[in-house]
């Protein structure tokens, strides 16, 4: 029947195929076979472990490049130790290549994100190893560490005003009318900083913001120059953040944790300074809860207030009677109008101050023009009677009156 059905299945013309069957008989069953090939798979794995250079037979791995500190490496570290916890409204990035540091500020108030650039060099040469030179070096026991760096600090009954303050006559300068002068707004501007170190008289205090590539250079040059020095906060004025300080800016709506932390900042940008003076700051100073925590900080650390004159409702002097700190207020600004007939005038009014209560302070910026008339104006002062005096002089003859 079988050949039949192929018969009639087969197409016409096509002789038929005779079919057959081959049927393969396995030796194992399929559980067998299984067994065998898991058997291959292991003795295969077990080889290339076995064989090659990899310890893991090839499991899956990630490498790790691990670079060695240099010593250079490990001093900055140890002079700037990293936090377990970041202060509230700031983060700080990793130091790239080449020594600087990219600070990422975030505004308390508005929550603006700023990227700033500071030269690692100017905190590394901060670790109070330098011998303490008066006035070219700065004395390691007067300094501590910080989150930020070194930052001053009054120990064994020394004070950063007494070191730090440039030397003058001061018997002489009892017995006569003093005028002291503080240019302020140095350390960003290379240029202009440099010519006010060196065009100004030595007795002639220099101001410094915390900003710049290297603030500590120009502030050792200022030292070596002797000059004496001050470090300007900035501070929250009225318009701000329509009118900026810069970075770190110290703010009203802040608390007062927050603004020591960022006092600090600033105060780790560079040393040898005798006292700290505002930035801008017109809403700040006005402020007694806000400008306490601040001023007692500061006069803890022994350090002297300048008040540069610009908010009149400014409580600082007397928060600062309360600390017993060394304290001045600028009486004028000398060049609010930048012109050689202005300035003249200011420096005449005030010479006039100074014969009438003993003691003057004055203010300005480092524009070209009054770096001349400054430099200018004070090569025949005392023909006329009057003193120049570096302003911690002029701070210690206030007080004493």
């Amino acid at each position: 029947m079988a050949e039949a059905a192929d018969d009639l299945s087969t197409p016409l013309g096509q002789d038929t195929v005779a079919r057959q069957t081959r049927r393969l008989r396995l030796p194992f069953t399929a559980v067998q076979a299984l067994a065998v090939l898991l058997g291959l798979f292991l003795v295969t794995f077990v080889g290339f472990a076995l064989f090659s250079d990899d310890p893991l037979g090839g499991e899956p791995k990630a490498r790790i490049v691990l670079r060695q500190p240099g010593p250079e490496a490990e001093k900055a570290a140890s002079a700037h130790p990293s936090p377990d916890t970041k202060a509230p409204g700031k983060q700080q990035a990793a130091s790239p290549a080449g020594g600087q540091q990219t600070v990422t500020i975030i505004d308390g108030s508005s929550g603006k994100r700023q990227e700033f650039a500071v030269g690692g060099d100017a905190t590394t040469k901060e670790g109070g190893e330098q011998a303490a030179v008066p006035m070219a070096g700065i004395d390691p026991r007067l300094l501590e560490k910080s989150r930020y760096g070194m930052i001053p600090v009054m120990a064994d009954g020394l004070k950063p005003f007494t070191v730090y303050a440039a030397e003058a006559d001061r018997a002489k300068a009892a017995k006569m009318p003093v005028v002291a002068i503080v240019v302020g707004g140095l350390g960003v501007g290379a240029a202009k900083t440099v010519d006010a170190i060196m065009k100004l008289p030595a007795a002639m205090t220099l101001a410094f913001t915390p900003y710049g590539a290297d603030p500590t250079k120009l502030a050792e040059r200022a030292r070596a120059q002797r000059h004496e020095i001050l470090l300007q906060v900035p501070m929250e004025p009225f318009d701000y953040p329509d009118n900026d300080p810069g970075p770190q800016t110290l703010l009203s709506s802040l608390g007062a944790e927050q603004n020591l932390d960022r006092l600090q900042w600033h105060m780790s940008r560079f040393q040898g300074y005798a006292g700290i003076a505002n930035f801008m700051g017109a809403r700040f100073v006005v402020s007694d809860n806000v400008m306490q925590p601040i001023v007692r900080d500061a006069a803890k650390r022994g350090l002297s207030y300048f008040d540069d004159g610009s908010a009149p409702r400014s409580v600082a002097a007397s928060l600062a009677a309360g600390q017993a700190m060394p304290f001045a207020k600028a009486d004028l600004t000398i060049d609010a109008v930048p012109t050689t007939l202005e300035i003249d005038r200011a420096l005449a009014k005030l010479e006039t101050i100074a014969r009438e209560r003993g003691t003057a302070v004055g203010v300005a910026s480092a524009l070209p023009i009054s770096i001349e008339r400054l430099a200018a104006w004070s090569k025949a002062l005392e023909g006329r009677g009057v003193m120049l005096v570096p302003l911690t002089t002029a701070m210690l003859k206030s007080k004493s009156n």
